[in-house]
């Protein structure tokens, strides 16, 4: 209270030194940002392009830089603007050697990058600033705290739960210890947003319960918005869905009035979310449609992605592929993919290859074409020359003819062989002959998903080459599965395998097929545990599967891939989550074809987001 009540005289007095009214009225404007909370977001708008308008004319002393740049990138709502000032900052926190202010600006940086969707590059900024922290006060962790909640917040959006948790409890744990009400509420929201990620809204409702408090004691109005919409969200997941409505919208009506359109988009999906499971799709289908405009025309990358997902859910679900397929499309286009690193290198080093062929074949036409112009200039010298030079001429042209169409025919081989290791032979076939692959829906398959427990914290500790090496010879070994057991594979994501049967060619028996395969790598994973060579690390599996409908195409026109998408795959995908490692979980559908044949064990219920509580099996084995 003491720094601030001298920061404020200070600014005081130094307004009552300039004669000149424009930069009198920015100063003491200054004061009531320090000192008062915006009372609308529209209002805080005017007041930052009146300091934008100052900072651009050079009308702001040097000693109050650090703080014009540190309010105009906390409170602009566009975040590229955002971005420019908080750089600003830093460059000239550098230039003065502030370390306050460089944490403050690499702080500043990373929000805007978050904002952006630049989760890796958010993160590297996060923990620049966390560094920064500790320089400032080694012996307070007080200045820790908000960067915990940043961070967290990437993790979050970047799918790690775990990390995400882990970094908001440290935080909150700080903010407690220091008092800090508003970081604190911050926090505790962001908390109760995670857990809702994970579907547990009786934990994110205790966490809104305690931030709603402090936001109100705070008089804080973007947080008393969020904390109602974060209600809204609640509720829907626990089925009150007139009173979800009402809080949703009430929140939105708060951050229109605040012109806050990152919030608006999300709670948009979250409408759409909530009439799509009425069954009213043509409302759905509206919201989510104006969020995914409010997030182009704000250049809100992850709420594009998600809200082209949606809308590719929707349309399939209306029994229109070829929309869903193209929205589908758009949301690959804006989705940051890991995709497995050996298999990529791979097809790096076939495209090389075949490009110095390429390369070679030109330099022999060019050899080629100077000997035949010294053919033709000893025509000139002699018929005789010319029969000769002729005969010689000709014979190594038809030699090199042989041995160009043997390169090319190689080629061709290679580059079919490639296309058919990416796409099911008929979809490759259709690719080749009509240059595109129309989308297809399939009634009744079965996908898996895999993924290794602790993969992240686990590749920490190996270096690249040995990290690629243990993916793939685990890989290597879950493909000789899924082919011998005549399955599709669809595709690797980092430490994700993903497979189907029943596709593209139907298969009544798809179920108990792809089942006998989940067991056989389950099988290959634990005997690597026990006997696997000593330079293979060694992981624990979790499995899962469901059966249902999907749609299935080829995405992408460059780096083209076959894929499938629909409810039915992400399911699968929960139920790989919700599995445990050294298990097969599957849902009830998949349990309702296998049943006869396989000892199944019933293990409870997971809440899915517009499908309700799904029941859930642990596969022994098949049934003597």
């Amino acid at each position: 209270m003491i720094i601030l009540f001298e920061r404020i005289l200070s600014i005081l007095t130094l307004t009552t030194h300039k004669r000149n009214w424009t930069k009198r009225k920015i100063y003491v404007f200054i004061f009531f940002i320090l000192v008062f909370p915006f009372e609308s977001y529209g209002q805080k708008t005017m007041n930052i392009d009146s300091l934008e308008q100052a900072f651009k004319n050079e009308q702001v002393p040097n000693n109050e830089l650090f703080e014009f740049l540190r309010i105009i990138s906390f409170n602009h709502p566009d975040p590229d603007e955002a971005l420019f000032y908080s750089t600003e900052l830093i460059q000239i926190a550098q230039k003065s050697d502030s370390t306050y202010y460089l944490y403050l600006g690499h702080l500043l940086k990373g929000n805007a990058l978050n904002s952006k969707g630049n989760q890796s590059e958010a993160l590297e900024s996060y923990y620049e600033s966390a560094k920064l922290a500790e320089k400032i006060n080694p012996y307070n962790d007080f200045y820790q705290g908000d960067v915990n909640t940043a961070i967290a917040g990437v993790y979050s959006a970047m799918g790690n739960h775990s990390n995400s948790v882990r970094f908001y409890k440290k935080a909150i744990s700080i903010h407690m210890k220091n008092d800090s009400l508003r970081s604190l509420a911050k926090a505790l929201e962001n908390l109760g947003d995670e857990y809702l990620t994970v579907s547990k809204p009786d934990s994110a409702l205790i966490m809104f319960e305690q931030s709603g408090p402090l936001f109100k004691k705070l008089g804080y109005l973007p947080g008393i918005a969020m904390n109602i919409g974060n209600k809204g969200v609640a509720y829907i997941y626990l089925g009150q869905n007139e009173l979800a409505e009402a809080e949703i919208n009430h929140a939105m009506n708060m951050f229109e009035k605040m012109e806050n359109y990152y919030a608006i988009s999300n709670f948009l999906s979250y409408l759409s979310d909530l009439y799509s499971s009425q069954g009213d799709l043509d409302l759905a289908v509206k919201y989510s449609k104006r969020s995914l405009a409010i997030s182009e025309k704000y250049g809100l990358k992850g709420e594009i992605s998600k809200a082209n997902l949606q809308l590719s859910s929707l349309y399939e679900k209306s029994g229109d592929p070829e929309t869903s397929l193209f929205y589908y499309k758009n949301h690959i286009a804006y989705k940051d993919s890991v995709n497995n690193i050996a298999t990529v290198q791979q097809m790096a080093d076939i495209r090389t290859d075949y490009e110095v062929s390429q390369k070679q074949l030109e330099v022999d036409l060019l050899q080629q074409k100077q000997r035949i112009q010294k053919i033709v200039l000893y025509l000139i010298i002699g018929a005789l020359v010319l029969i000769v030079g002729l005969a010689f001429g000709l014979f190594r042209r038809y030699k090199f003819i042989e041995k160009t169409k043997s390169l090319i025919e190689i080629e061709r081989n290679r580059s079919d062989k490639l296309l058919l290791n990416i796409l099911p032979e008929q979809t490759a076939r259709e690719l080749k002959e009509y240059g595109k692959v129309k989308a297809k829906k399939f009634e009744s398959v079965s996908v898996l998903f895999t993924d290794f427990k602790g993969f992240t914290e686990l590749s920490e500790d190996l270096s690249p080459e040995d990290l690629v090496k243990s993916v793939d010879y685990y890989y290597q070994k879950f493909d000789e599965i899924i082919k011998e057991n005549g399955l599709e594979k669809i595709k690797t994501i980092g430490d994700s395998y993903m497979a189907a049967a029943g596709l593209p060619f139907p298969q009544k028996d798809h179920a108990h097929k792809l089942l006998s395969a989940a067991i056989q790598i389950d099988a290959f994973v634990r005997e690597t545990k026990l006997n696997g060579p000593d330079d293979i690390k060694k992981f624990d599996i979790r499995i899962g599967i469901n059966s249902g409908p999907v749609v299935a195409g080829v995405v992408g026109s460059d780096k083209f891939a076959y894929d499938i998408w629909g409810d039915t795959v992400n399911i699968a995908s929960r139920m790989e989550s919700s599995s445990i490692p050294g298990k097969i979980n599957i849902s009830e559908s998949t349990y309702k074809l296998v049943k006869d044949d396989f000892d199944c064990e019933y293990r409870g219920e997971i809440q899915a987001k517009n499908k309700g509580k799904l029941k859930m099996y642990f596969v022994r084995g098949l049934k003597t």
